[in-house]
């Protein structure tokens, strides 16, 4: 049995079609985060045709909102929030080039969809595990709007970011797939 995979960011095309729902990954380099605000300001610049704040192309976004962090350290707890508040926004920013998700949850079929056509995947962390995932975040710095305090877009450094590949770009979804395996047939 292999360990994760080891994958750094931004992800290019290649590194997000060799992907596979199920497959164990740890991941290095600058990620995103954004929540609800940050998406309903991304999806403003968009329809305004305002430019992003950071070139999306081949990133990943983390739908997390990290609490303070305390002395000497570089954030506070950062686990990963509810993917399916962010479908709405999702797609747009798929297809400006975003690779990556992060997050817990399923995710509508249209964002789905637009994973497909664009190359993406979506990877779940350990929701409930926000102290651990800290640990792998060795920068934070504001991007954008700090005015919406932990919803402020950030870029955040990390190294072996523990993550597992939920859906892969071709449409594989380990919430679709994997629940059918532990169902118990009712016994008669």
């Amino acid at each position: 049995m292999t360990g994760p995979r080891m994958m750094s960011t931004p992800l290019s095309a290649e590194t997000a079609l060799s992907l596979k729902s199920g497959e164990a990954v740890l991941i290095s380099g600058d990620i995103f985060t954004g929540r609800d605000a940050a998406h309903r300001k991304l999806d403003d610049c968009i329809r305004e045709g305002r430019p992003l704040p950071f070139d999306i192309r081949g990133q990943v976004i983390y739908y997390v909102g990290p609490s303070p962090a305390p002395p000497g350290k570089v954030i506070g707890s950062a686990g990963p929030t509810t993917s399916g508040r962010m479908d709405p926004f999702t797609p747009a920013l798929l297809d400006l080039g975003l690779k990556g998700m992060i997050g817990k949850g399923t995710r509508s079929e249209a964002v789905v969809q637009s994973m497909v056509r664009n190359g993406a995947v979506y990877f779940g962390a350990v929701g409930g595990a926000a102290a651990l995932i800290a640990r792998s975040i060795i920068q934070a710095d504001t991007v954008a709007w700090p005015e919406l305090g932990p919803e402020a877009v950030f870029r955040l450094t990390v190294k072996d970011f523990p993550a597992i590949v939920v859906i892969d770009a071709f449409g594989n979804d380990l919430y679709r797939t994997e629940p059918p395996k532990y169902r118990r047939e009712s016994r008669r």
